[in-house]
C-alpha cells in the first residue's frame, strides 16, 4: 500500500481487511468500500479539528463558519492581528481561542511547518502535532487520517469509533480507549481504513434508525 489513501487504494485495503475479519466483512458486504472521507491539509483544516474538540460536529461547524467571516483572510498573521479578545467574539472559548493563536504563532515564527508533515513518517508527524498546544492524540490522528491520508493511523480517542466497535462485536459496554488500541492491533497496517470502516458502519445504523 501507499502511504496515501486513494479511492482505488482504499477499496482494494477494503477488501483485504474484509477476506480476513468476519466483523469487518459484514460492513464490507452490506455497504461496499467506505467512502474517502477528507480535508484539504492545511491550517484552516486544524484550526477546525480545534474547533471540533468535545462537541458536536454540527456546533463545531457552526463555530468555524462565524470564525471564518470574522477573521479574513483567514491566514495565521491575520489571527495574530485580531488579538484574543476579536478572534473569541467569533464564538470561541477561551481555550479554543488561545489554541488557535498558539497555533497561529507557531507557524508565523516558524517553529511549526504544516508542510513538512507530509514527508514525516505517522510517529514524527504526530509528535510534531502534539507538540502544539491543544492538538491531543484525536486531533493529530484525524488530521493524519483526514488531511493526509495516512493508511495506519488508529484514533483510538474516537468516541464514534468505540461505539461502532461496541454495536459490531456484541460487547456488553463501550470500549475503553486501551481496548479500542487492541482492537486496532489485528488491521495493522490499514487501521485507517479499519476506522473508515467502522464509521461507516456508526453512520449507516444511525441513518436507518432515523427512518425508522
Amino acid at each position: 500500500m501507499p502511504d496515501r489513501l486513494t479511492h482505488e487504494t482504499l477499496a482494494i485495503a477494503a477488501a483485504e481487511l474484509a477476506s480476513r475479519d468476519p466483523n469487518l466483512a459484514l460492513i464490507f458486504n452490506q455497504h461496499g468500500p467506505p467512502p474517502l472521507w477528507s480535508r484539504r491539509p492545511g491550517f484552516s483544516t486544524l484550526i477546525q479539528i480545534i474547533l471540533e474538540q468535545q462537541v458536536s460536529l454540527s456546533s463545531a461547524a457552526a463555530i468555524y463558519a462565524r470564525l471564518r467571516k470574522g477573521v479574513v483572510p483567514f491566514r495565521p498573521e491575520r489571527f495574530l492581528e485580531l488579538g484574543t479578545q476579536r478572534v473569541a467574539a467569533c464564538g470561541l472559548t477561551r481555550q479554543k481561542t488561545e489554541y488557535c493563536l498558539h497555533l497561529s504563532q507557531a507557524i508565523v515564527s516558524n517553529e511549526f511547518d504544516l508542510n513538512r508533515l507530509k514527508v514525516m513518517s505517522d510517529a514524527e508527524a504526530g509528535a510534531a502535532l502534539m507538540g502544539l498546544k491543544g492538538i491531543g492524540s484525536w486531533s493529530s490522528d484525524v488530521y493524519l487520517l483526514m488531511a493526509l491520508k495516512r493508511t495506519d493511523i488508529w484514533p483510538t480517542g474516537d468516541l464514534a469509533l468505540a461505539v461502532a466497535l461496541r454495536e459490531l462485536k456484541k460487547l456488553n459496554s463501550t470500549p475503553t480507549h486501551a481496548q479500542v488500541e487492541d482492537f486496532g492491533e489485528a488491521w495493522r497496517p490499514l487501521r485507517s481504513v479499519a476506522a473508515r470502516m467502522l464509521w461507516q458502519y456508526y453512520l449507516a445504523k444511525r441513518a436507518a434508525k432515523t427512518r425508522t
